[in-house]
């Protein structure tokens, strides 16, 4: 961010002194504001060898997500035990997997996964978001809750009603949460004729090490994979970048105010005013190189690519974007059909020869399945993602999986959310009157497609932050036995007082012979 730059002398260069002043109070308020946050929404990790209640919770996946979500857990006093099926270089999930050059797209300000953590610039790289993990992970002796190289095959229920991972051995847990991500093993599709091409081939996530100085290198796929090829590329000196893409993507810059505004779309969808950022967009940030910005396709409807430089590259002629269909491998490079703005993939364009020293597969990963859940959580219509709130299998208020059903989006992956998520779990758990049954979740979602019945995507494709924050605030609003709840699901505080009124209600529940033995059976609306 901007302390890491010396100030400009304020007479010579008053415009760069003034961007430059603006630059650190944003810099110094970042840094209070994540003081503050840590202070007042961090919960306490517990003391050493402390034993900690029930509800004891399985966490699948020690990525972002996984760590977070069971920090929080720690932190309100609810035992968790960490699958990994990788080993211990794993921890981080996905980032522990990608090149050393890879950095955060989004600012960090979007990009709180706990409140414990704290960055020390704007984009983070690999190497300091890692730390942020391992961080998170010690500090709330996740350590000794880990279990790598544990992969889950199944889960199911015991005669009690407590889920088992894999086998008993494991322990019984009230509740689960699925943290597997989106991102697992580099996807290779096979290309007829690759073989032809006698140079290297490698994978966007697997470029550390690779020498591309002064070297061509050729990139198929215009998605996020290929914005991870590109920082590799410049950050190692290489001398041009051809981009083979099929289809325009929505670019959008490395801008915290932009990316906030563009996640408050509430609809989460195209709207009749969704013309005004797509204009602005191609205006101020496209400006001369609108021919690659997409003119059938809105900005609400897939997940934008985030990023400035590559607009800097594309003008200064270091990288060039190619909308073309990939024809035949030579042995030094590919022939293309190069179709002009508008044109079908697949139709008509012109043959054009992309020669290169390398080749780079910038075609994204392997989707993690969630086919270890039991079968009735995928019962069409209510298949994922038409979850409730996304995360939760009708079927199984006791379970949720967090950042492994959407499809695309604009906001962020690794925010406030993943706290929220966590706590409206353990409230189901808690407080057997905040448990929503089956109908009423599938209520919810049948209404949110109604809502977004007109989008040009399925209801739950795509999404915006604001809108899932929408979601949770009617989930807490629609049912009054949750409204107590309110400041620990959105906030983390004041989890004695529902507590407490929880058990008076127990009380009131046994003496009139409501018992509720199975966490995983709602009953309220």
């Amino acid at each position: 961010m901007g302390s890491q730059t010396h100030p400009q002398n304020p007479i010579l260069h008053p415009i760069a002194f003034a961007y430059r002043m603006i630059d650190l109070v944003f810099w110094l308020g970042f840094q209070i504001y994540q003081w503050l946050t840590n202070v007042i929404f961090a919960p306490n990790p517990p003391p050493p060898n402390a034993r900690l209640g029930r509800p004891k919770i399985a966490i699948i996946g020690a990525g972002i997500t996984g760590v977070s979500a069971a920090a929080h857990c720690i932190g309100h006093g609810f035992d968790v035990v960490i699958f990994e099926a990788g080993s211990k270089k794993n921890l981080g999930g996905i980032w522990s997997n990608v090149n050393t050059t890879s950095s955060l797209q989004i600012h960090s300000a979007m990009f709180r996964f706990h409140p414990a953590i704290s960055w020390d610039r704007g984009y983070p790289d690999r190497q300091q978001i890692l730390s942020q993990v391992r961080m998170v992970w010690e500090k709330y002796g996740l350590d000794t809750r880990t279990k790598f190289e544990t992969k889950v095959d199944k889960v199911y229920k015991d005669d009690q009603g407590r889920w088992v991972i894999n086998n008993t051995a494991n322990g019984r847990f009230e509740g689960i949460i699925a943290a597997i991500g989106t991102c697992g093993d580099p996807k290779m599709p096979h290309m007829d004729g690759i073989e032809s091409f006698k140079q290297p081939v490698h994978h966007s996530s697997q470029l550390t090490g690779v020498d591309v100085k002064d070297k061509t290198m050729i990139v198929i796929g215009g998605g996020a994979s290929a914005v991870e090829a590109l920082e590799y590329a410049f950050e190692e000196g290489a001398k041009k970048v051809y981009i083979l893409s099929r289809s325009d993507k929505w670019i959008i810059p490395r801008n915290a105010i932009v990316d906030v505004l563009l996640s408050l779309n509430i609809w989460g969808q195209e709207t009749p005013f969704s013309w005004i950022p797509e204009r602005l967009l191609k205006r101020y940030f496209y400006r001369d190189l609108r021919d690659i910005a997409p003119d059938s396709k809105g900005i609400f409807t897939d997940t934008p690519m985030v990023n400035s430089d590559i607009m800097d590259k594309l003008r200064s002629g270091n990288a060039e974007w190619i909308r073309c269909d990939i024809e035949e491998f030579h042995e030094d490079g590919v022939y293309v059909n190069r179709r002009d703005k508008g044109v079908p993939k697949g139709g008509p364009g012109k043959k054009v020869d992309i020669q290169g020293d390398m080749l780079v597969m910038a075609t994204g990963y392997k989707r993690p399945q969630l086919d270890f859940l039991p079968d009735d959580s995928f019962q069409d219509p209510y298949n994922v993602p038409n979850w409730y709130l996304q995360t939760f299998p009708p079927q199984h208020p006791s379970v949720s999986c967090i950042n492994c059903t959407y499809v695309s989006a604009i906001g962020t992956v690794g925010n406030w959310h993943i706290g929220i998520y966590t706590r409206i779990l353990l409230m189901f758990l808690v407080d057997p009157m905040t448990r929503p049954s089956t109908f009423w979740m599938e209520r919810w979602i049948d209404m949110t497609k109604v809502l977004k019945s007109f989008a040009p995507t399925g209801a739950f494709d795509f999404f915006t932050y604001l809108e899932l924050l929408w979601w949770f605030t009617f989930c807490v609003a629609f049912n009054p036995f949750r409204w107590k709840w309110a400041f620990f699901v959105f906030f983390g505080l004041g989890f004695v007082l529902p507590k407490r009124i929880v058990e008076v209600e127990e009380k009131i529940r046994n003496g009139m012979g409501m018992v509720d033995d199975d966490a995983d059976v709602g009953r309220s609306f």
